[in-house]
C-alpha cells in the first residue's frame, strides 16, 4: 500500500513539478512580491520606494552573488566524490563485496549498507557507489543464478542520499564551524542580533543526537530493504546490465602523454595536499572541519587512487556534468536570502512561527517543513541558504540551540530525497532503471527513517 503512494506521489511530481531551476526562478519572484508588499525598509515608505531598495538588496554583493565561493564548495564535493567512487581501487572493492550475498534479501540490504556508510563519509561518493554496487550485485546474483529485483537495488543504492545532511560533507553543518563560513551564508544582520557563534563538529555532526540517528539508521536501512525484497519470481523484474564499453589504452609516446600519465605528478600534488589538511587539523583542530578541508580530502585521495592526471581528469569531467543545477541555482537561492533578510521577512516569518511552537516542537516543525521545501528546492546548501536563517532565529526565540536547528533543517532535507529524483540521475543512468519504479520502495524506508529521526530529535 505504501509502496504505491510512493508510486503515485512520484507519477504526480513527474506531471506536475517542472525544472528545479523553473521552481528557484518562481520562489525569488514570489520573494520579491512578499519582500515588496509585506517587508519594511529603513526610509521607504511607498512601494516604489520599496521596489528600489528590494532589488538594490537583490543585485548587491550580498545578494545573487553572495553564494559563488559556497557554489563552487558544493560543486567540488560532487566531483570528488564522484572521481574517487570512479577510481579502480574503489571499483575493486565493489566487485568482491558484491560476492557476498547468497540471497535476494541479503542483496537489498548490503547495497543499502555499502550506499548508507560511503553516503555518510561523502553524498557524491555515497551515490556513485551505490549505483555502481547495485549494479556489480546485480550481475553477480545474475551469475550465480539468485533472482534480485533491479529496482530494488537501485532504490538501496539511493538511500545514500537518505543520510548524507548528517554526514561529512553536510552543508549545513560544515558551513557553520568557522566565522568565515557562517559569513558566507548568513545575513549580517542575523549574525549579530543573535551573536552567532561557530558551531563545531561536537555538537552537530558528532553531537549525540547525530550519532545516535545516524547509527539507528545503519541498521534500519538494512531491514527495511531486506524486508521490501518480493518473495515471488513473478514479481521481480532484472536489471539490464549494460558494462560500459572500456577505453582503450593508447600508447604513451610523447612527453606530454608520459607526464599524464606519471604517478609522480599526482602523488606531488596529493601530498601536497594532505600536509594542509594535516597543517589545518593541528592549527584549528579537526572539529572545526570545513567544506574547504572536505575536498582537500577527497581530491588527494581520488588522485591517489587514480594514479595518473589522465585518468583523474576524466573522472572528474564526468562528475562535474552533474553540477549543472548547483551552478544555476545557486545565485538565485542567495537573492532569495538576501530579500528575506534585507526586507525583515525572516524574523516576522520566526515570530509567527515561534508563536505556536514551542522548545520541544520546534525541532520537529522545522525538520517536516525542511523536507517539503526540500521537494522544491533539491539542493542541500541552497535550502540551508533559504530556511537556516529562519530556523536559527525561530530556535533563538524559543529556546532551542542552534546546532540542533541547523540538524533539523539537515534531517528535512536528506529525508525527503527518497521523493524527490533530481539527485538520482546518475544512479538511474548507471542502473538503467526509471525513478518511478524506485520510489515506491525508497518512500517507505523514508517512512520508517522519517519516525527515527523524530524520535532522535524528541529524545535528545
Amino acid at each position: 500500500m505504501i509502496a504505491k503512494i510512493g508510486t503515485i506521489l512520484t507519477r504526480v511530481f513527474a506531471k506536475t513539478a517542472p525544472d528545479p531551476f523553473v521552481i528557484a526562478i518562481g520562489l525569488t519572484l514570489l520573494a520579491m512580491l512578499l519582500a515588496i508588499t509585506l517587508g519594511h525598509y529603513d526610509g521607504a515608505t511607498t512601494v516604489p520606494e520599496r521596489a528600489n531598495a528590494m532589488i538594490d538588496a537583490w543585485r548587491g554583493t550580498g545578494g545573487i552573488w553572495k553564494f559563488l565561493g559556497f557554489g563552487m564548495q558544493m560543486s567540488l564535493i560532487l566531483v570528488t566524490g564522484h572521481a574517487l567512487a570512479a577510481s579502480k581501487p574503489v571499483r575493486s572493492m565493489i566487485g568482491t563485496l558484491a560476492s557476498l550475498p547468497s540471497s535476494a534479501p541479503a542483496a537489498a540490504a548490503l547495497v543499502g549498507l555499502v550506499a548508507v556508510i560511503f553516503g555518510l563519509i561523502n553524498w557524491g561518493l555515497g551515490l556513485i557507489v551505490g549505483a555502481l554496487f547495485a549494479r556489480e550485485v546485480a550481475k553477480v546474483c545474475a551469475r550465480k543464478g539468485i533472482k534480485v529485483h533491479g529496482p530494488l537495488l537501485a532504490a538501496a543504492g539511493y538511500c545514500g542520499l537518505l543520510v548524507w545532511h548528517g554526514g561529512f560533507s553536510g552543508s549545513a553543518p560544515l558551513k557553520m564551524t568557522t566565522e568565515k563560513d557562517i559569513a558566507d551564508i548568513m545575513p549580517a544582520t542575523l549574525i549579530e542580533s543573535l551573536d552567532l557563534k561557530p558551531i563545531l563538529l561536537n555538537e552537530s555532526l558528532l553531537s549525540p543526537m547525530n550519532l545516535f540517528v545516524a547509527a539507528g539508521l545503519l541498521v534500519i536501512v538494512p531491514i527495511v530493504l531486506w524486508l521490501l525484497s518480493p518473495k515471488h519470481d513473478d514479481e521481480i523484474v532484472p536489471m539490464s546490465i549494460v558494462e560500459p564499453k572500456p577505453t582503450p589504452d593508447e600508447p604513451a609516446d610523447s612527453f606530454p602523454d608520459r607526464i599524464e600519465r606519471s604517478p609522480i605528478v599526482v602523488w606531488a600534488l596529493a601530498l601536497l595536499l594532505i600536509w594542509a589538511f594535516l597543517r589545518f587539523t593541528q592549527s584549528d583542530g579537526i572539529m572545526k572541519l570545513g567544506p574547504n578541508e572536505v575536498n582537500v580530502l577527497m581530491l588527494a585521495l581520488g588522485l591517489i587512487m587514480h594514479g595518473s592526471v589522465r585518468s583523474y581528469v576524466a573522472a572528474a569531467e564526468d562528475g562535474a556534468r552533474g553540477c549543472t543545477g548547483i551552478i544555476l541555482q545557486f545565485p538565485l537561492y542567495a537573492g532569495i536570502m538576501a530579500l528575506l533578510a534585507s526586507s525583515g521577512l525572516i524574523n516576522d516569518f520566526s515570530a509567527w512561527m515561534s508563536g505556536f511552537a514551542n522548545e520541544t516542537t520546534t525541532p520537529i516543525l522545522t525538520f517536516v517543513s525542511a523536507g517539503v521545501v526540500n521537494l522544491f528546492v533539491p539542493s542541500g546548501g541552497g535550502q540551508w541558504a533559504i530556511q537556516g536563517p529562519i530556523a536559527l532565529e525561530t530556535g533563538a526565540q524559543v529556546g532551542v540551540a542552534p546546532a540542533k536547528m541547523v540538524m533539523a533543517v539537515a534531517y528535512g532535507d536528506q529525508l525527503t530525497n527518497m521523493l524527490q529524483p533530481f539527485w538520482a540521475l546518475p544512479l538511474l543512468a548507471i542502473t538503467k532503471i526509471k525513478a518511478r519504479e524506485i520510489v515506491g520502495y525508497t518512500a517507505v524506508v523514508m517512512l520508517v527513517a522519517g519516525a527515527w529521526i523524530t524520535l532522535g530529535l524528541l529524545i535528545f
